[in-house]
């Protein structure tokens, strides 16, 4: 264990097995918020795969040491420091008691164990179990738990940890106990404990193999009524793993606990989950589509874990991906099956638009900068920093990639064989990659690399078309994205790359599929070709006519695609390609290259001009009713700023805003009757319901207004804004009016959202992720010339419901202008950058890890204009000179290099 300023660098592979392995953890807890006091009672022998070491390091940090025994007698041959214990004379097999102190009360790294609202948590996941008590920090040690909780019963009435509840009882003094069992070994990251004043909605359920099982969801006593979504999305998601893969709840009782102070969405402890309330919390007044969404989305994300994470975990966190990245996928694939099924493909695709758009933005940018690392990293200094976008989301399009070489059925085999295998073991990415060949008798030795190289793979295609023959070539040449320093020393290699396409003919219907050398056509009109080297050709046959190709066919492989599509060309695949995915893509190839080429003659000072045939295409989406409220959403939902700023050779965000509201404007007049029809054939009488396909017509509607806003003449929009607001009956309406009343505000300087923001802080006061909200919209508002958004920031910062040290409330202010707002946030007087820095080093005394994420904003500074550069630059020196946690001065010194 480092210290908080130290770079140690730590490389996968320097890995050696642990020294001692810790077969039973025997823990006490006397529960008190400014000394807690842990007795560690550990059944330790040598490792038999290990070198016979000396000494014995246990890590340790901000604990007071008490006492310590071996073998029930005191021991002193050790030796107390800032980060540990140092043990020596050790024999191979020994039983040694450690009792330490610790002070949760004053822990405002939420890391180890801690206070939130009079209540005890923990979060132990990468490294904080040794903020607890001392120990072999690391995943591959695995360990039966036996937990003691003692606390004052009145002011800890409930005492939960990990299993099994084995007996509870009253104490002298006031105060009461609990003891439970975790029958299943498990690394220290996953253990837990919860103590305060709470109360559960409760539920018990039958699993397939006919046990009952007790579900509960820990709340405090005002929000019970909140936590109907996250039982039922609860039930759903233990149900959907038990068809989709076999596998059942292993634990008398599954327990979700909901904490307002959090630094993560939630935690997968075993059987005693973890969540921020962001995602368990959830009814109409309070939540909006978005919200419920997410819930049911999180809620199965953690409960996956239990077998993708948990009876199977990792034996290193370089390993990360081989539990985050897998679950991630299956979290996608159960919310693509609540919300349509495996055969309803426009609402499998909805989901997986929505999954690439967090993709392309997030990922891809990390992977062209600084922070850029392969799905499993080769070495890092702070293993906080690596639970990233390329772990999680590029690493569930690995997985992904699985399936879409072998099928569901393939798929299913290798999951089945990799826990027939590894359960109750800490394995490897390649574990999984050999379970996943053996099962479908495949040589995936190619498929590796995609561990090991980062970057974001370019596939250039060229097409041929021999009307003699009848055959059409398709080319495609690979390049790897660049070399991190991680990977300078190993070329970088050609990729298996599963690459889906089909040909459409000129009616718009796709073309059966014939590779040469092949007796039939395949049953699909859409092929996965296998790209295993650097360029191939594929040829196909009977094409009687030049067909158009629909490429990367429901983004069958993370990677970018260049092929030169004419405007028309995108604007028929928009219309007719059989691929939902593939349809929504073309629409987004073609604003991105429209609002490009704005961006460009705005940043020139050029009068901009909207090209006809963008605006016929977008018509065609708005008015073609066979296609879904949500699909349309989506579909006609321009590219973000952000995104936009990061495909120009130099990012200029005021150019892009300018060029984005633009288009906004002309589509506003140009389609205003068409909007004001979408508004209101998608309104939603009646009670809410939190279905997909009511979120659909919801969405449409808003953006439809978003779009009356835009207008010279506001009256419209104003009038419909103040009449949803006032009669919405569901935080989803509610929200979406109070966006609009801000921007019409700020577009024509008024007060119009005065009066609305007033009343939704007073009906939401006593609900602080409500109040999050209320942050937020005015942290991401459009701004004028006369308002500067960082402004509002700054005096939203003194408002006695603001709360630095509350993770929620600084991402729902500070990150949403620094990270969500960028035509604000990238002010040219560098306003926004000296912010960022003043909030990135006030959170480092506080909370590093989410420091470390504010941190983050500026790690693509180089891309930008110089006089933005320059700004960022100053501010980077700032926080780098002045930092002190390990997890901020690894961004910013890599940020810098």
């Amino acid at each position: 264990m480092a210290d908080s300023t130290s770079s140690t660098v730590i490389h996968r592979a320097d890995y050696a097995p642990p020294p001692f392995l810790i077969d039973t953890v025997t823990l006490e807890f006397d529960l008190a918020p400014a000394c807690t006091t842990v007795t560690s009672t550990l059944r330790m022998r040598r490792n038999p795969d290990a070198a016979r070491a000396g000494q014995l390091e246990l890590a340790g940090e901000q604990l007071e040491f008490v006492s310590a025994a071996l073998d029930g007698a005191p021991y002193t041959a050790l030796r107390a420091h800032e980060h540990g214990l140092t043990l020596e004379h050790l024999p191979d097999a020994f039983e040694l008691t450690l009792v330490g102190r610790c002070n949760p009360g004053q822990n405002t790294t939420l890391s180890g164990l801690y206070v939130s609202g009079g209540n005890f948590f923990t979060q132990c996941e990468a490294e904080g179990f040794h903020r607890i008590t001392w120990f072999l920090d690391r995943p591959d040690v695995m360990s039966a738990y036996h937990v003691t909780l003692r606390a004052d019963k009145a002011a800890y009435p409930v005492l939960l940890s990990n299993g099994n509840l084995l007996e509870t009882g009253d104490l002298p003094d006031g105060r009461h106990f609990a003891r439970w069992e975790d029958p299943f070994r498990k690394p220290c990251y996953l253990f837990a404990l919860v103590a305060g004043k709470l109360v559960a909605l409760e539920e018990r359920i039958r699993s397939r193999s006919g046990q009952t099982k007790l579900l509960q969801v820990w709340v405090e006593p005002q929000d019970l009524d909140k936590t109907r979504h996250a039982m039922d999305s609860l039930i759903h998601a233990i149900r959907w793993d038990e068809t989709r893969f076999g596998l059942e709840l292993d634990l008398e009782r599954f327990m979700i606990v909901a904490v307002s102070d959090f630094n993560m969405g939630a935690m997968e402890n075993k059987g005693l989950n973890i969540f921020n309330t962001k995602y368990v919390l959830a009814n109409p007044e309070t939540a909006t589509d978005t919200d419920f969404a997410h819930v049911e989305a999180v809620v199965g994300h953690e409960y996956f874990h239990n077998w993708t994470g948990n009876r199977v975990t990792c034996r290193d966190w370089f390993q990360l991906s081989l539990k985050e990245g897998l679950t991630v996928f299956r979290d996608q694939e159960f919310s693509a099956d609540m919300a349509g099924g495996e055969h309803n493909a426009a609402a499998r695709a909805t989901k997986r638009i929505e999954d690439v758009r967090v993709l392309r933005q997030a990922q891809f940018a990390e992977d062209a900068g600084p922070m850029a690392h392969p799905v499993r990293p080769e070495s890092y200094t702070e293993i906080n920093n690596f639970y990233t976008m390329t772990v999680y989301e590029k690493g569930a399009e690995v997985v992904r990639m699985y399936q879409t070489l072998f099928g569901r059925e393939g798929f299913r085999r290798g999951m089945d064989l990799y826990f027939q295998r590894h359960d109750g073991q800490a394995v490897t990415c390649d574990d999984f990659r050999h379970a996943l060949a053996d099962a479908n008798q495949r040589d995936l030795t190619q498929f590796e690399r995609w561990y090991s190289q980062a970057g974001t793979p370019r596939v250039t295609v060229d097409t041929h078309y021999d009307a003699a023959t009848y055959r059409y070539s398709v080319s495609l040449r690979q390049q790897p994205g660049p070399q991190t320093p991680d990977a300078a020393a190993r070329p970088l290699e050609p990729l298996l790359i599963p690459f889906a396409l089909g040909l459409i003919d000129a009616r718009g219907a796709d073309l059966p599929l014939r590779l040469a050398g092949e007796a039939h056509a395949a049953a699909s009109t859409t092929r996965v070709l296998e790209l295993t080297e650097a360029e191939q050709t594929f040829v196909f046959e009977d094409i009687a006519a030049r067909p158009l190709p629909s490429l990367l066919r429901n983004f069958s492989a993370p990677v970018i695609v260049a092929y030169d599509y004419s405007v028309d060309e995108l604007a028929f695949l928009l219309a007719h390609d059989s691929d939902p995915f593939n349809r929504w893509e073309a629409g987004q190839r073609l604003a991105t290259r429209e609002l490009l080429a704005l961006a460009g003659q705005a940043a020139r000072g050029a009068p901009l001009q909207l090209d006809d045939a963008f605006s016929a295409a977008f018509a065609r989406v708005l008015n073609d009713a066979t296609l879904t409220p949500a699909f349309r959403e989506l579909a006609l939902m321009l590219p973000s700023e952000a995104y936009l700023a990061e495909q120009m050779a130099e990012s200029n965000p005021a150019a892009v805003h300018q060029a984005r509201q633009f288009v906004r404007q002309r589509l506003a007049h140009e389609l205003r009757n068409e909007w004001r029809v979408a508004y209101e054939h998608n309104r939603t009488p009646g009670p809410y319901a939190a279905t997909p396909e009511a979120a659909g017509q919801r969405a449409l509607k808003h953006l439809a207004l978003s779009y009356l806003a835009e207008l010279d003449d506001t009256a419209d929009a104003e009038r419909l804004a103040r009449a949803q607001y006032a009669e919405a009956n569901n935080m989803t309406d509610r929200a979406a009016a109070l966006v609009t009343l801000i921007s019409l505000a700020a577009a024509s300087g008024g007060t119009q959202a005065e009066a609305a923001l007033d009343d939704f802080y007073r009906r939401f006061e006593n609900q602080p992720l409500v109040i999050d909200k209320w942050f937020a919209v005015q942290a991401t508002q459009r701004g004028s010339a006369t308002r500067n958004v960082i402004d509002v920031v700054r005096k939203l910062m003194t408002h006695p419901a603001f709360n630095l040290k509350n993770p929620n409330r600084a991402r729902s202010l500070i990150f949403s202008f620094c990270m969500a707002n960028p035509a604000q946030f990238h002010a040219a007087d560098g306003s926004g950058y000296a912010f960022w820095a003043e909030q990135v080093i006030a959170l480092d005394a506080l909370n590093p890890q989410v420091a470390a994420r504010l941190a983050r904003s500026l790690e693509l500074w180089r891309r930008f204009t110089p006089v933005l550069r320059e700004g960022m630059h100053a501010a980077l020196e700032k926080v780098a000179a002045q930092a002190k946690s390990r997890d901020v001065r690894e961004i910013v010194e890599k940020a810098l290099k």
